[in-house]
């Protein structure tokens, strides 16, 4: 799938949303990736991730042959990490807040050795990616790649791992002092990630 196929899909479900926004990162766009609205169509879940699993076998090729699981940061990484798996044929777990952390909860289990894909379904700065990759080290397990619908830091998010997108992008952000749409007095929306 081309950047430019992709973009077409994020246009049409609405989920490439234009206004002022405030990111999960703190800092301020005049767009954002609601991916829940392109996600909420499991045909189209499916056909994005599976162009992502695409780009990582083109990319990894036979690193990708023993995979224990997709991980993924709850909430937005949910979706993406379960049809990985699905495609994968693995499980897939997702790590949680907990008094500000991610954690594993609800019994989900990561053992000495395994190997994951840390799947999300946006990155800006890859905050949470981070969190989620530390959990799995932390426990003995071994990141293969990092997996993202989109990456809107244009490629300048770095993880320890490999990182695949299915769009990359570098949308202007600005920090909350000097964001010219707040001088301008646009409408702040917190989108709900």
């Amino acid at each position: 799938m081309k950047p430019e196929e992709a973009i077409q899909i994020f246009r049409e479900t609405s989920a490439l949303l234009m206004g002022h926004f405030e990111l999960r990162s703190g800092l301020h766009s005049d767009q954002y990736f609601q991916c829940a609205l392109v996600l909420r169509y499991p045909r189209i879940a499916e056909r994005l991730c599976a162009a992502l699993v695409e780009r990582m076998r083109a990319g990894l090729g036979a690193e990708l042959e023993h995979v224990d699981g997709v991980i993924a940061p709850a909430m937005g990484g949910i979706i993406v990490g379960h049809e990985i798996a699905r495609q994968f044929g693995v499980q897939s777990l997702f790590a949680e807040k907990q008094d500000g952390c991610l954690v594993l909860r609800r019994g989900f289990q990561i053992n000495p050795g395994q190997r994951f894909i840390v799947a999300e379904d946006v990155i800006t700065r890859g905050g949470r990616v981070q969190e989620t990759i530390d959990i799995v080290t932390a426990r003995g397990g071994k990141v293969i790649c990092v997996s993202v619908l989109v990456d809107r830091s244009g490629g300048k998010a770095r993880f320890d791992s490999t990182a695949f997108s299915l769009l990359e992008m570098e949308p202007v952000t600005y920090e909350p002092v000097r964001c010219p749409l707040c001088e301008r007095g646009v409408p702040l929306h917190h989108p709900g990630s």
